[in-house]
């Protein structure tokens, strides 16, 4: 089970983090990925991360911006979002996918069979 929390209203150019416990999910062998969604939009993924750690990938529309990380030990994955724009303004989702190797990550949905309910994050102008 994912549980996202974290999300909330900020203004532009502030900082958010979001967390996921993902118990079960965060072995070397679950890639982990951050999504998100806005109204009217299909869902896309903005950051992931390989099981070992080892390998990210970032949309190029957050890249430089925000941050994916993962604590095997507490079961945890975060994503450290700066310099928040409105056109991030989403419910933004957080998802694994197993990974016999450890060393990929994701970008498509498809892969991913696990999934959290969302957490809404808003950002004002």
């Amino acid at each position: 089970q994912l549980v996202e929390s974290g999300g909330g209203s900020v203004q532009a150019g502030g900082p958010l983090r979001l967390s996921c416990a993902a118990s079960g999910r965060t072995s070397s062998n679950y890639a982990l990925g951050w999504f998100r969604q806005a109204p009217g939009r299909e869902r896309e993924c903005v950051a992931a991360i390989s099981g070992n750690g080892g390998s990210t990938y970032y949309a190029d529309s957050v890249k430089g911006r925000f941050t994916i990380s993962r604590d095997n030990v507490k079961d945890t994955v975060y994503l450290q979002m700066n310099s928040l724009k409105p056109e991030d303004t989403a419910v933004y989702y957080c998802a694994a996918a197993y990974s016999v190797t450890g060393t990929n990550y994701y970008i498509q949905q498809t892969r991913y069979s696990y999934w959290g309910q969302g957490t809404q994050v808003t950002v004002s102008s």
